[in-house]
């Protein structure tokens, strides 16, 4: 039955299935600028301003609440990243200067007992080709470089910071068989 599933749009090829993929993700990471934004990042002297989207947001509540853990890993700090992960209570929020997404990632697999092919992991740029490539699920968003896109198992439809995050939370809990026990919740 794939008829809850967008068909996949991917450059990589494996033996195992995009519904497979998803069905096994117990973590979800992901970039924060040009995932979780459009990549716009706002500069005034009292600070900085973007925007996230509710979707997205609600998207990763509703993964947490069914079993995924969900986290950001950044090269860029930012205050008001971390004002939006303690709003959402993201699972794990890595802001970090230098130092490679990897190695990020596998402080958050060592503390949580999974492993790579546990993780699903979004990402746009080239500081996130190696996260990808190691990834059990990786996903690029239309707008990310070529690289990302070819390493992808999955390329969104929706763009970066209009609804990318949710579509892939959605994939996970339907392919998970979750989806539609969240959607009995609301509708009663």
């Amino acid at each position: 039955m794939r008829r809850n599933l967008p068909k996949a749009r991917s450059t990589r090829k494996g033996a195992v299935t995009l519904r497979l993929r998803l069905r096994r993700v117990k973590l979800f990471l992901c970039d924060v600028d040009g995932i979780l934004t459009d990549g716009t990042v706002f500069i005034t002297s009292d600070g900085e301003m973007k925007q996230f989207n509710i979707l997205d947001g609600l998207g990763l509540r509703f993964l947490q609440q069914h079993g995924v853990k969900v986290g950001w890993i950044s090269n860029r700090p930012s205050r008001v990243t971390e004002r939006r992960a303690t709003e959402l209570k993201v699972d794990f929020l890595v802001q970090q200067k230098g130092g490679t997404k990897v190695a990020a990632v596998e402080k958050i697999l060592a503390e949580t007992g999974l492993t790579f092919d546990d993780v699903c992991f979004m990402g746009d740029d080239i500081v996130d080709v190696a996260v990808l490539r190691r990834a059990g699920l990786a996903v690029a968003v239309p707008a990310g470089i070529a690289e990302t896109k070819q390493l992808a198992h999955y390329i969104t439809e929706a763009a970066a910071g209009r609804g990318a995050v949710r579509e892939v939370a959605e994939m996970i809990l339907k392919a998970q068989g979750k989806w539609s026990g969240l959607l009995q919740e609301f509708l009663a």
